[in-house]
């Protein structure tokens, strides 16, 4: 299980990333991220 909640966590990294366009993007894609991990977190 631990290893199917990495690769979900790398393919969600790798889109982010490849949407990132400017440092404000960046920002937001990292916060948006961090909001993922901490929902998946509380299931």
């Amino acid at each position: 299980m631990k290893q199917c909640g990495k690769v979900v966590l790398v393919l969600a990294l790798a889109i982010l990333a490849s949407g990132c366009n400017t440092m404000r993007g960046v920002g937001q894609d990292i916060e948006a991220a961090g909001q993922a991990i901490q929902n998946t977190a509380r299931r």
